[in-house]
């Protein structure tokens, strides 16, 4: 048998149990007490609905792996690529054009199976715990908006870097350079372009809110290019904040469910710890090890691409190379969990760096406490989570150690 085949067949199984494990141990390290940091804070009955929450969600995530590991193997081993790799084939004679035509259909195929669990998880478990504000009207326009930009800006993408590597020696230092340059000028125009489209960006209002920011931003010498209010709340009571775009283009962005739900002393220890994430240089780590990673995944991708085994894994006698980009997503797959892994520990280390320089300048971490708990709470967060959990797929540290971390500084 194909040794691509076995390997990428070993791949998907061994992610589906290793998925398997990591959540059923995630949901039997749940504990009836409530922590001693949120008594008073979250009664008996919220902090049970927040357990059932998570068995819920758990659950269905478990389903649909369950579901998508057969029609995944099902796809390779039956021929799926090798018919959709046809009917490309048939509707063009240029290999761009097949190459569009053969994503474009993947991504519809993905789209028709993700569709019906989108619908339960948004209109059935968040609609029964009271997070969903998403109407039908709303969840339709988003997914046709998302289809549209992946038509409009990944098709064209996808379109370049297929001629670089039919055309240009050294392809994979060009393909690299090119789809830099793109992701850099997505970021610097996401926030006055892309994100509106899905959600309404409003000046913060003058009051003592903004006016407590930009003092804070103005005692740390932070340059703010806007403060904005989105409507978070048409989709989900959920709060969050964010900064995003850099240059002219850099928001903060608050959820005005977020507004609504916390003081002003805790909204600036929130917006403080955003700052600490630039001030301490950790967007710019971010892009540098965004791009660095994307550098290695050309390089490795450049190896593999023309490997007629790769394709014969899939039931393809030629070699297409629009297909062998897809076929190596598969084969790329033990890479990037290893570099996700390091990612999130680099991340939960600079989520405490950032805590630190909020509870440092605006010597309140009481308030940056106060308003970790009250996200929790809103969100139904996982108080005590498996430390495999953690290790392996948290971008944020637990939220009690979080907590302990601050009271530190309550002691200095």
């Amino acid at each position: 048998m194909n040794g691509y085949l076995i390997f990428i067949l070993a791949l998907l199984v061994f992610n589906w149990l290793l998925s398997l494990v990591v959540e059923t141990l995630n949901t039997r390290n749940v504990s009836t007490e409530i922590p001693e940091e949120f008594h008073g804070i979250y009664d008996a009955e919220k902090y049970a609905q927040s357990q059932r929450y998570l068995k819920d969600t758990t659950r269905f995530g478990q389903v649909q792996a369950a579901l998508m590991l057969p029609l995944t193997i099902a796809l390779i081993l039956l021929g799926g690529f090798s018919w959709i790799n046809d009917i490309a084939q048939a509707a063009s004679g240029h290999m761009i054009l097949q190459g569009l035509v053969f994503g474009g259909i993947l991504m519809l195929l993905s789209q028709m199976i993700d569709l019906p669990f989108s619908l339960y998880s948004t209109f059935v478990i968040e609609e029964k715990y009271g997070f969903n504000k998403t109407s039908a009207k709303t969840f339709t326009t988003d997914l046709l908006k998302g289809i549209l930009l992946a038509v409009l800006l990944g098709a064209p993408i996808f379109a370049l870097i297929l001629w670089i590597f039919s055309t240009v020696a050294h392809a994979w230092i060009w393909a690299w350079g090119a789809l830099s340059a793109i992701q850099l000028f997505i970021l610097f125009i996401a926030p006055v372009v892309i994100l509106p489209l899905f959600n309404k960006f409003t000046p913060l209002e003058e009051g003592e809110l903004r006016s407590a920011i930009e003092k804070f931003a103005a005692a740390q010498k932070y340059t703010l290019s806007g403060i904005f209010k989105i409507d978070g709340s048409k989709r989900s009571t959920k709060s969050n904040a964010f900064f995003t775009g850099f240059g002219k283009t850099k928001r903060i962005a608050l959820f005005d469910t977020l507004i609504d739900n916390h003081s002003t002393a805790e909204l600036v220890g929130v917006l403080a710890h955003e700052i600490g994430h630039c001030k301490r240089g950790h967007i710019k780590q971010g892009i540098v090890i965004s791009l660095a990673s994307s550098l290695l995944m050309f390089i490795i991708l450049s190896l593999f691409i023309t490997q007629d085994g790769l394709y014969t894994a899939f039931g393809i006698e030629s070699t297409p190379l629009y297909a062998g980009f897809i076929f190596f997503g598969f084969l790329y797959t033990p890479i990037s969990m290893i570099l996700g892994l390091l990612g999130s520990i680099l991340s939960r280390k600079h989520e405490f760096e950032a805590d630190a320089f909020a509870a440092e300048t605006t010597q309140a971490p009481a308030e940056m406490i106060a308003a970790l708990k009250k996200l929790s709470v809103d969100n139904l967060s996982n108080l005590t989570p498996h430390p495999l959990k953690v290790f392996l797929e948290y971008s944020h540290p637990p939220v009690l150690e979080r907590i302990k971390a601050l009271r530190t500084f309550e002691t200095e």
